[in-house]
């Protein structure tokens, strides 16, 4: 009997792409060519945008089939571009006005620029933890005349909340290092670019597999017809999950697909 094609989705970060030496893992490529080979669609579904030039050389890469960036604001196949949302320019000026007052760091990377509010808390933080401060920094009030699809927050989790609860508008999954969050417009999600890459393929959801780790993985990972968690995943991911592999830097992509009899 002939498998059904699947869509199958990646997270990039500590999924495909292991943070402790910034590669991906020759098992997991392996994988990948292995799941193309076999006619599947190999999708990523990550919080970055792959355009820039710290996604790009990651997506020349991993080559899939499909994108999904931004946290399913901005859906692609190849060179065409399948959706764009574009964060509310009124609810943006609202929420800078709220988190210059409460002293939060906001902001996006576009390119090689860095527009952010509140700049002293991202250069403090990269700082802490990245050992210096590499960012490019341009003036945020160009954000307005501007099309983006996501934000970022930098700072303790809680800020992220505190922007939850003021905008309800908004959500806020955190970094899987918690030391920020993403800030989403509702009614996107990976999950609902997932769907969106189905409908473009005559794909059931059913037929769909999804791996990742952190906090903004949890609805791809509910939706999807199996639900991948990476052994280094968040507790919360877990348990969503219908599977738990073992971690990225233990060949955990090349594992389950193995044991989910995809390659």
């Amino acid at each position: 009997i002939k498998q059904m094609k699947k869509l199958i989705s990646f997270d990039v970060d500590m999924t495909l792409l292991d943070h402790a030496d910034y590669t991906i893992p020759k098992s997991a490529l392996k994988a990948i060519e292995l799941l193309k080979k076999a006619g599947n669609i190999v999708a990523v579904a990550t919080g970055r945008d792959m355009a820039n030039h710290h996604g790009k050389p990651i997506a020349d890469i991993i080559n899939p089939d499909a994108m999904i960036e931004l946290n399913g604001t901005k859906v692609t196949i190849g060179e065409k571009t399948l959706y764009r949302h574009y964060f509310d320019k009124g609810l943006l000026r609202r929420l800078a006005d709220f988190c210059m007052k409460k002293g939060y760091a906001i902001g996006v990377t576009i390119g090689d620029d860095d527009y952010y509010f509140n700049q002293k808390i991202i250069d403090s933080y990269d700082r802490k933890y990245w050992g210096g401060s590499f960012r490019n920094f341009k003036n945020p009030e160009d954000l307005f005349s501007m099309d983006i699809g996501t934000l970022a927050y930098v700072g303790e989790i809680e800020g992220a909340y505190d922007i939850e609860k003021n905008f309800s508008e908004l959500k806020c999954p955190a970094f899987a290092a918690v030391h920020g969050a993403d800030i989403i417009e509702r009614g996107n999600s990976k999950a609902e670019g997932l769907k969106r890459l189905c409908d473009y393929y005559g794909i059931n959801l059913a037929d769909t597999v999804a791996f990742g780790d952190s906090y903004n993985d949890i609805e791809i990972i509910s939706e999807a017809g199996i639900g991948v968690a990476m052994g280094n995943a968040i507790e919360e991911l877990k348990n969503a999950a219908d599977f738990i592999t073992d971690e990225v830097g233990k060949d955990g992509v090349y594992n389950a697909c193995v044991r989910l009899g995809l390659i």
